[in-house]
């Protein structure tokens, strides 16, 4: 908060000068800078070279001497850097109050960039006919992690979480209960498991060699888009039961929503059958007569320079996958009506209660979850299809914001393949629901647990076991949490165990422990640090640097969130934890003779540790001060 104060000054100050000098208006950066060469800068210098036909660095004389009217008790001087940079210099006792004042705050870092504008963020979307599995997982924390960011700028968030209960995949499930004989009520095993690993995988090798199979799925598909038919009712049983196994494994991840969107209830609202209208009225549709796609609806498409056009409806009547989701994109967005009402579904782990959408006219109608923007948070390998949605949205508004926000897959690595029994070849393993080549997501947390609790149990001999399963619990979510962001999105993820619980490396492990060994020193001192100190003490290299991120704070936070890239925020919370161990490691904070130094450097170390809980809490990490 206090560096963007800084940084907002000394632009607006610096457009002053620009237009003292009669120079257009021109973009340039403000942003902190490295240890010696003053606490902030500027390039504005190189950008006016064209218009002012000097050096940069003559240039940077002459705004720093035009500066020198606005230098005040924190902006104390302004200095023309040989390479064109301007920087500026601060009053550290006065900048080292601020900080370590407005830190403490419950509110610290958060802005009001989103001014309460509305936004959709619909992340995990999983077919409900199997568990949730590790390549599942990326998903639901960057959506998770992006709603928290969102909201700490003053973003009105609502989490949507769009449930497929009417496509190909519960069709399949219901072939195996109706046809196959699988028992709905298996013993020994959880619904969501037996579901995935073999009603889906077996009822899918059996198409192969019985062609009637398939003329049944495709039957179940055409009555799952009749509302009343006895396939629906029994979909939506198996479908429920799934979904709710599926929450409780996001509910584990610390993830939570506001609204579960059916699918089959955009199909029976009739919703679809409006946007099909419109789409011939508007020509974006057409119907093939011949060739391999006769009978068939098809979308015209152009994606860059590329035509391509897609089935819409099927020649047998039933709406593809595609239609359904511009359908459901066209709601998100409000540019069709909202024919939904809404009933409590089930209440969640952090006491939010989850909505669902329903045609039942005894509910209510009174809340509203379209909005102009909405994000969708779907791997890349949809990226092709989100941009046909994209095309069409825009056919229907240009002033809608419809972001694809795209990720790259997840794979394991080959130790981690071995230690979990998945030897496929030598190379990490991708998983495929299809294929059954999946880690569920709850065995893997449990396999992490318990190599945390392993340790756990030798260092703290003292604790009760069930303590000690609450820590490693946390310690296993927020390894995973945080290996999954901690990786640009463009970036594959080869997730290796033992690397994740490396204590010593860039990973959840190192952060708690930077976090507990300072809660540990407040612990020790017994005293709550007092504010009221001679800030000018701390002036050592290691107290700057790590006062100087604590208060780059809220610029971290709006560069991810408006970039839309938690990275930033891992990248921030492994910095902060390595600048509070460097100054622990060169900074004695108890037991000094001088009693003010002590008390500014647990002012510091409170500082630090408020910091860092509010940062690992975007993150969807509990910080413990055990470890």
């Amino acid at each position: 908060m206090v560096t963007n104060i800084l940084i907002n000054e000394i632009s607006l100050n610096i457009k002053k000068i620009i237009m003292e000098l009669n120079l257009p208006s021109i973009k340039f950066t403000v942003e902190p800078t490295r240890s010696n060469f003053g606490y902030i800068m500027c390039n504005v210098s190189f950008l006016l070279v064209k218009y002012l036909h000097k050096k940069p660095f003559e240039i940077a004389q002459l705004i720093a001497k035009k500066y020198q009217k606005f230098l005040n008790d924190l902006i104390i001087k302004i200095e023309p850097h040989p390479t064109g940079y301007l920087n500026f210099f601060i009053n550290d006792s006065k900048l080292n109050e601020l900080i370590l004042k407005k830190s403490c705050s419950i509110n610290y870092g958060k802005t009001n960039i989103g001014n309460g504008a509305n936004i959709n963020i619909e992340h995990t979307s999983i077919n409900p006919n199997k568990p949730i599995h590790i390549g599942h997982v990326r998903n639901i924390i960057i959506g998770d992690t992006i709603a928290r960011l969102l909201k700490k700028i003053n973003y009105n968030v609502n989490v949507l979480n769009y449930v497929d209960d009417s496509g190909l995949q519960v069709a399949d499930l219901i072939v195996g209960f109706k046809c196959l004989g699988f028992n709905k009520n298996p013993k020994n095993s959880r619904f969501d498991v037996y579901c995935g690993n073999v009603v889906y995988i077996k009822t899918t090798e059996k198409y192969k060699n019985d062609p009637n199979l398939l003329k049944i799925r495709q039957n179940i598909l055409q009555e799952l888009e009749r509302k009343q038919s006895s396939t629906t009712k029994f979909a939506n049983e198996i479908t429920k039961k799934i979904l709710n196994k599926q929450l409780e494994t996001c509910w584990r991840l610390n993830s939570s929503y506001d609204c579960l969107n059916f699918e089959s209830q955009i199909i029976h609202s009739g919703l679809w059958k409006s946007v099909f209208n419109k789409l011939q009225e508007m020509k974006l549709i057409y119907y093939e007569q011949k060739g391999k796609n006769a009978g068939c609806w098809i979308v015209k498409t152009r994606i860059g320079n590329h035509k391509n056009d897609k089935i819409i409806i099927r020649s047998d009547g039933t709406a593809t996958y595609i239609a359904k989701d511009i359908t459901y994109a066209l709601w998100k967005l409000g540019i069709i009506k909202d024919p939904f009402n809404y009933k409590k579904y089930i209440m969640q782990h952090d006491g939010k209660i989850l909505l669902e959408t329903t045609l039942d006219d005894k509910y209510s109608n009174n809340v509203k979850f379209s909005t102009r923007k909405t994000i969708t948070v779907i791997d890349s390998r949809q990226s092709y299809l989100q941009n046909i949605i994209s095309e069409l949205v825009k056919k229907f508004d240009q002033q809608i914001i419809y972001t694809h926000l795209k990720y790259e897959a997840i794979k394991l690595s080959q130790d981690t393949a071995k230690e979990l029994g998945l030897v496929y070849e030598n190379k990490p393993i991708q998983m495929s629901g299809r294929k059954g080549t999946y880690i569920i997501a709850d065995y893997f947390l449990d396999m992490l647990k318990y190599n945390i609790l392993q340790k756990a149990k030798k260092r703290y001999n003292n604790l009760d076991m069930g303590t000690l399963s609450k820590l490693a619990e946390n310690l296993a979510v927020s390894t995973l949490r945080y290996e999954m962001i901690k990786i640009d999105l463009s970036k594959m993820i080869v997730f290796d165990f033992k690397e994740s619980l490396d204590v010593d490396g860039n990973t959840a492990l190192y952060i708690q422990y930077a976090y507990a060994r300072a809660s540990r020193i407040l612990e020790k001192a017994k005293i709550k640090p007092s504010f009221d100190v001679e800030y000018e003490l701390l002036d050592n290299q290691y107290e700057h640097e790590l006062i100087k991120i604590i208060g780059e704070y809220e610029i971290c936070i709006c560069d991810a969130a408006i970039n839309l890239a938690p990275k930033i925020i891992a990248t921030y919370c492994y910095k902060l934890a390595t600048l509070f161990n460097s100054f622990y490691e060169h900074n004695t904070v108890l037991n000094l003779k001088n009693t003010q130094l002590t008390n500014a450097r647990l002012c510091l170390v409170n500082s630090f540790i408020f910091t860092l809980q509010s940062a690992l809490s975007l993150l969807g990490m509990k910080a413990t001060t055990l470890l």
